[in-house]
């Protein structure tokens, strides 16, 4: 029978043409089939493989070579410390979404008020499941106008034991919620210009709903910030996600539609723009 040392090669083999990490790319999937982890494998290279096993294996291979990527494969990927279900249906979670969340629990902590909190385009729920993890006495609204995302964001909720304190709600943005105040609004929505996203990989792996965001990248986060003014408490805070190349452009259209507030622009791990803080 294979063994891992071999398996692992002929792995790294085929997903060099696909991955800019292809051996660490075949280290999780391998360790995902065996049920073991990445030292697991390190340590044991002569383990045999089972059938079962190498069956699995070419057929995630034939998806991650039809477009299919590695997290939606594995049906789960980490954020902010938490493993969360996926599927074709949700953007993967990224690192850099991780600083929204690391400044929302920060600024609950420091004294907020916690009263009613948005996460606006939840997809998978990571941020809204996140928040609810790190601050016990949050109570969320998660919006996402796919069913489907919906669907999975759910899961994610009761998979880790918060779904008591997020409600899951289909609609346009926060369209519903006219006569809700908010004291804090948390938006990942999607904000890739869409000539630039049609030149992506992404463009082809995940679904367009959770990317495209119009002409400059700013259209649902445009409409959102204006119907924020009417819904943002007094003493609030909104954060929204933004494209790396629309530091100025987000931070310039934050301050025309909140012009007394005070707005920040913060920068991810690799230094690029990345979130625009709004205080009212």
């Amino acid at each position: 029978m294979p063994r891992v040392s071999k398996v692992l090669t002929k792995v790294v083999t085929r997903l060099t043409p696909l991955s800019d990490s292809p051996k660490l790319d075949a280290q999780v999937l391998l360790a995902e089939i065996l049920g073991k982890s990445r030292s697991w494998l390190t340590a044991h290279p002569d383990t045999p493989l089972t059938k079962s096993q190498i069956a699995t294996t070419q057929e995630a291979l034939s998806r991650l070579e039809a477009g299919q990527a590695l997290p939606h494969v594995l049906g789960h990927w980490e954020f902010f410390g938490l493993d969360f279900d996926l599927d074709s249906n949700v953007l993967i979670p990224r690192p850099e979404t991780e600083l929204l969340v690391e400044r929302a629990i920060h600024w609950l902590h420091s004294g907020a008020e916690i009263l009613n909190i948005a996460d606006v385009g939840t997809g998978s729920g990571c941020i809204a499941v996140a928040i609810a993890k790190n601050v016990p006495e949050a109570s969320i609204i998660a919006t996402d106008i796919s069913w489907p995302a919906l669907a999975i964001a759910d899961r994610n909720g009761r998979k880790h034991n918060v779904a008591d304190r997020i409600d899951f709600v289909q609609c346009d943005l926060l369209s519903p919620f006219t006569k809700i105040s908010f004291n804090l609004i948390c938006a990942n929505l999607p904000y890739i210009p869409t000539q630039t996203l049609l030149g992506l990989d992404v463009y082809k792996s995940e679904p367009t709903l959770a990317l495209d965001g119009g002409r400059e990248g700013l259209e649902l986060i445009r409409r959102l910030l204006s119907s924020a003014t009417e819904l943002l408490t007094p003493k609030g805070m909104l954060l929204f996600e933004i494209e790396a190349s629309l530091g100025d452009s987000s931070l310039s259209l934050a301050k025309s539609i909140f012009d007394s507030a005070k707005v920040q622009l913060h920068q991810d791990l690799s230094g690029r723009d990345r979130l625009v803080e709004i205080k009212t």
